[in-house]
């Protein structure tokens, strides 16, 4: 196996001139080659070991996607240190305690990032030195730009002495060398440091290519932060290993403005492949529809019956076209040509596939973008794991499933009690594998719970199918436990509500051991809006209120029996009672963490009075006197 360090040198040599980084600095996007960028690498590493940084010494990164922070990152290895990469939506406390906690020596910041740092530089008596990526008039003593220690490094390396000392440095890195400390998000305690080596990535990069081909032209714009692993591995280093680039979007002053560039960079960059989460895929999916909407009700009905004719043509993707399905085709066709090309121009044109990550993509949301004919392939992994486990590809994939696992990686299904469960039978996902972490840093007992005898438990609750589908259905702490004892798990009916309804923003069910399960919603208050004024109703009459919330209890009922999706799931399991909720889950309000996962735990505590009211009579009734206050807040 290579380091990260010999994995990139290779790279640099085989593909010297084909441009790796593209960044957009002023009006349009410059690239850099692979050469260019290992000449930096090679400066700022050496201005690195020139200002004392030694072999196993951590640094941390935290800044908005740009090639800095490659070369950065690059840098970092190339001396031996260990990369601290932190979330640009965490918080001067929750950079504190990582710094803290890593024993971080210097960090790499932007300017954006480094207003969050000066408040609690202070608190953090490891640092010694502050490197920014952006000009400033002054710096003060223990800060200096990226370029000068890039130029320190330069003349540095002048000297053949030098230079053969820095060769014989980055030569003598191993596999088995720390690479990242990556830390979880703390959604129930302290943030772990997921402990990543320069093997664990390389070999997880490998594993990758057994499922997605990236050829040498491919483009990407990582809309992921850089620092997500998912984005890391699949992003940086598996395009660094077949010769292809990868383009930053344009830093603006804010994350709004940075995110209102995106539609500009990806029509400029063309990419082949993006990398998502449902989050975004989401926010896609909104801004297509309103697109069409904004086209008339004539589009708009056209629209919606290509996606029916795609929807029935493509079935679960494996047996697309087979059948009496093929009598879709010739339509199918003509309703690419007048629409699904004309939506596939927004992306830039030449993209012909997302590849899914982060939690479970709703599969109808997948079927959405199959139908557009750029399918969502959904993956699965965890950082633990560097991160990628599975996914769907080109050549394999079934909607629902995160496809295949990786070669070269051990993977079972086990009960409670850790024994190997048979095909088609849900438990525990176990893997093992040259790309499971080395461990928590500075937290054996933590260590010790999830890897045993060389097996990551991974705390994910799914199945393996006869045809080798892996299918992913929820972490084991998220189950919700029925009052017969029974466990099943809320991500999927949460996830499919707030796909399948325009109207319902966010959901949670909750059921702890108690007679039925109850849901809080939040709904989307500009579709109400929209509702309202189609009915000629308003939100400040009991009529209004009433309509609303009979509105998204209708929403919900389409899972009963008698409903549109009435055969998803046991009955059961969807919720009795309802409790609408004026205000949203946000990183702001600490209810959804950074990768925009919600937040069970904290949402269930802050709204514990609420809970305890629908397990009552009168909250049954969807139209009780707390939900009808509740829709008095919202701005309708």
């Amino acid at each position: 196996m290579k380091s990260l360090v010999q994995f990139f040198e290779e790279c640099a040599e085989k593909f010297n001139n084909n441009v790796y980084l593209w960044e957009r600095l002023s009006d349009k996007y410059e690239g850099a080659t692979y050469g260019e960028v290992k000449k930096q690498v090679h400066e700022f590493a050496a201005g690195l070991i020139k200002m004392g940084v030694k072999k196993g010494d951590r640094i941390s990164l935290i800044s908005e996607g740009r090639n800095s922070w490659v070369i950065g990152e690059l840098g970092i290895l190339y001396a031996g240190a260990v990369n601290v990469p932190l979330s640009v939506k965490l918080q001067s406390d929750e950079i504190k305690f990582r710094i803290n906690h890593s024993e971080s020596k210097m960090v790499l910041t932007s300017s954006i990032q480094y207003q969050k740092l000066k408040e609690i530089l202070k608190e953090c008596p490891t640092i010694e030195k502050i490197i920014h990526f952006d000009a400033r008039e002054d710096y003060p003593a223990n800060e200096i730009h990226f370029n000068e220690v890039k130029k320190a490094g330069r003349e540095w390396l002048e000297q053949p002495d030098n230079y053969q000392l820095f060769e014989k440095m980055y030569k003598s890195v191993e596999p088995s060398d720390f690479a990242n400390i990556c830390y979880t998000s703390g959604t129930t305690a302290d943030p772990k440091g997921i402990v990543l080596t320069h093997g664990n990535y390389v070999t997880n990069v490998y594993q990758a290519y057994s499922l997605v081909d990236i050829p040498p032209f491919f483009k990407t714009l990582i809309l992921l932060p850089w620092d997500h692993s998912f984005g890391h591995t699949c992003g940086i280093y598996a395009f660094m290993g077949k010769g292809a680039s990868i383009a930053s979007v344009k830093t603006g002053k804010t994350a709004l403005e940075s995110f209102r560039y995106v539609p500009v960079c990806l029509k400029e960059i063309k990419p082949n492949l993006l990398l998502s989460v449902p989050a975004l895929a989401k926010n896609f999916r909104k801004n297509i529809e309103k697109g069409i909407h904004e086209k008339g009700k004539f589009t708009e009905l056209l629209f919606y019956h290509a996606l029916k004719v795609a929807y029935a043509y493509n079935k679960e993707g494996y047996n697309r076209g087979r059948g009496i399905q093929k009598i879709y085709k010739p339509l199918l066709r003509l309703y690419d040509k007048i629409l699904f090309s004309k939506i596939r121009e927004t992306f830039g044109g030449e993209l012909e596939f997302f590849i899914g990550g982060g939690a479970l993509l709703d599969i109808e949301l997948q079927r959405f973008y199959y139908a557009l004919g750029i399918p969502m392939f959904q993956g699965y992994g965890l950082t633990e794991a560097s991160p990628v486990i599975s996914s769907n590809s080109k050549e394999h994939h079934k909607l629902g499933s995160s496809g295949f696992p990786v070669s070269n990686m051990d993977i079972k299904i086990c009960d409670e009690t850790g024994n190997e469960l048979p095909s088609g039978q849900k438990g525990e996902i176990v893997i093992r594998g040259g790309n499971v972490m080395h461990g928590y840093w500075k937290n054996e007992k933590a260590t010790a719970e999830v890897i045993r005898d060389g097996w990551l438990y991974t705390g994910d609750l799914g199945y393996i199918d006869e045809d080798g589908y892996l299918y992913v259905l929820g972490r084991f702490k998220s189950l919700l436990i029925a009052d017969d004892g029974e466990k099943f798990s809320p991500e999927g009916i949460e996830e499919a509500i707030t796909e399948q309804s325009k109207y319902i923003e966010q959901c949670m069910l909750y059921n702890n051991q108690k007679p039925y399960t109850v849901a809080l919603v939040v709904p989307n208050q500009y579709a109400l809006k929209l509702y309202l004024e189609e009915k000629g109703l308003t939100a400040d009459s009991d009529e209004g209120k009433r309509a609303i919330l009979t509105l998204i209890e209708n929403e919900i009922n389409e899972y009963r029996t008698y409903g549109k999706y009435g055969k998803m799931f046991p009955q059961r399991w969807l919720p009795v009672a309802i409790g609408v909720l004026e205000e949203s889950w946000t990183e702001e309000n600490g209810l959804m963490n950074s990768t925009m996962k919600i937040m069970r735990g904290k949402i269930t505590e802050k709204y514990a009075d609420l809970i305890d009211y629908l397990y009552t009579p009168v909250a049954k009734v969807i139209t009780n006197e707390r939900n009808m206050e509740e829709v008095e807040k919202m701005k309708l």
